[in-house]
């Protein structure tokens, strides 16, 4: 078998293609994350908190040079706001996340739940003739 046969069957494998869906459908939901947090949720707590805007908060560790044109020296900065935007979007993310999965395990457990007639009468059947030896 050739390697770009086997490549063939490998990428058209349906965990695969499934996989490749979710990572894009999971970039695109990031995307959506970035915007809710960003562009909704935080100007609101800015505005609670007395116009706040976390995004520019940074700690300056060297301010930037300009006074030479020939050579500009760029800000040196740590953004922890910038940082509390991303953890605030990395928990609606793994709320949004938690949400799906318990979805998802009640559909499962609903599905397993229903045991045919025919398999409980057999197990108890199962279970008579066990108490008898």
């Amino acid at each position: 078998m050739s390697m770009l046969q086997e490549f063939k069957e490998f990428a058209m494998r349906g965990n695969v293609v499934d996989m490749a869906v979710g990572i894009v459908i999971g970039a695109a939901f990031g995307k959506i994350v970035t915007s809710l947090v960003s562009d909704i949720i935080m100007p609101p707590i800015g505005w609670a908190t007395g116009g706040i805007d976390f995004s520019a908060m940074k700690w300056v560790i060297r301010p930037a040079d300009a006074s030479n044109p020939a050579h500009k020296i760029p800000e040196v900065a740590i953004a922890y706001g910038s940082f509390i935007n991303t953890i605030i979007a990395f928990l609606i993310v793994a709320f949004a996340i938690f949400i799906l999965v318990k979805l998802v395990n009640r559909f499962y457990t609903k599905a397993a739940a229903a045991t045919p007639a025919d398999v409980v009468l057999l197990t108890e059947i199962r279970d008579l003739l066990k108490s008898r030896q």
